[in-house]
């Protein structure tokens, strides 16, 4: 097994926590500014960093290290939701670099989900986490998983006259028809951090 050149490593870094710049990196660890460019200039491996990433989304630090293998561990084989005792284990899928990336099993308390969501899923992007039912693909008012030429993403939608749509997030707001547009899932919970 060979350590990745830093330039490498900060690059999964990066497609890991779905940030473009390595300054947005470099506040992600606390670091001060130029940081990481100083890493990838003396050839230094972040190696506190890279664990640290491992052990908060899951990612293979063999992967992340080095570039071998997959980028999540080979998950158990089994359904994509099991209901045991008092909790239920959802899918867990990332948003990274807009598409859909398969990160586990997150559990949570089955009370919080009712019988009317036939296909539960954890989505996470950053700092925002929803559960959305990947059953539910007809787009109507709402906050949407939407696929919009390739790249998805988490929009609110509101339906009006014509067969269109008023859709927004991530400081985007635009009309469209409802056509141009592609239901992933519905969002039926938002989780949002106080901090």
């Amino acid at each position: 097994m060979n350590i990745s050149e830093t330039s490498q490593v900060v690059d999964r870094l990066l497609k890991v926590y779905g940030f473009s710049t390595m300054k947005e990196l470099g506040e992600k660890f606390g670091l001060g500014h130029g940081t990481v460019s100083t890493w990838i200039k003396r050839d230094y491996f972040p190696g506190s960093e890279v664990v640290k990433c491992s052990l908060e989304t899951g990612v293979s630090l063999r992967w992340l290290a080095t570039g071998e293998g997959e980028m999540f561990p080979e998950l158990e084989k089994s359904e994509e939701s099991s209901i045991n005792n008092d909790t239920i284990s959802l899918k867990k899928i990332r948003i990274v670099g807009g598409k859909l990336v398969d990160a586990g099993k997150w559990s949570v308390d089955s009370t919080l989900l009712d019988d009317s969501v036939s296909e539960p899923a954890f989505i996470e992007k950053g700092n925002n986490a929803w559960i959305a039912d990947m059953a539910v693909t007809q787009v109507s008012n709402g906050r949407w998983l939407l696929d919009i030429d390739g790249d998805v993403d988490v929009y609110d939608v509101a339906r009006i006259p014509g067969n269109r749509l008023q859709v927004s997030g991530n400081a985007t707001k635009f009309e469209c028809s409802i056509d141009d547009v592609k239901g992933v899932a519905l969002v039926v919970i938002t989780f949002e951090r106080g901090i």
